[in-house]
């Protein structure tokens, strides 16, 4: 029988690559082929921990929990519009060098835009 740390690290993978969609807490346990009340211990500590979030649902009739990774995996995306990506000044660009990304202009409004499309999502104004 896997020990139950294994467990954990197993759930938490399998939950991670579900990504925003999240999994149903009963068809994790069905993946892991774990009892449901060692499941559920293995999802409230995995949550207690920080690493996930549970949420209540109603799937078939019967009540559960969805479950959602907390840490979202990186993508290229979301560096894709970086003028540093583009920027003729990048090979001067350092700390030290001619350019700096402390007072570049461009990264700067890049940064600003984010935050604003970040405002704009969350519905704050």
């Amino acid at each position: 029988m896997p020990r139950r740390s294994d467990l954990e690290q197993k759930a938490l993978q399998f939950i991670a690559n579900t990504g925003e969609a999240g999994v149903l807490q009963s068809d994790l346990w069905r993946q892991l082929d774990a009892s449901s009340r060692e499941g559920s211990r293995i999802s409230i500590k995995l949550e207690n921990k920080g690493l996930i979030r549970r949420e209540r649902e109603l799937s078939e009739g019967r009540w559960t929990y969805r479950l959602y990774p907390k840490r979202k995996r990186a993508s290229i995306n979301s560096i894709i519009d970086c003028p540093c990506l583009t920027c003729l000044e990048n090979i001067r660009c350092g700390a030290y060098g001619a350019t700096s990304p402390n007072d570049c202009e461009k990264l700067t409004d890049w940064l600003i835009s984010l935050t604003q499309e970040g405002s704009d999502l969350s519905g704050d104004s």
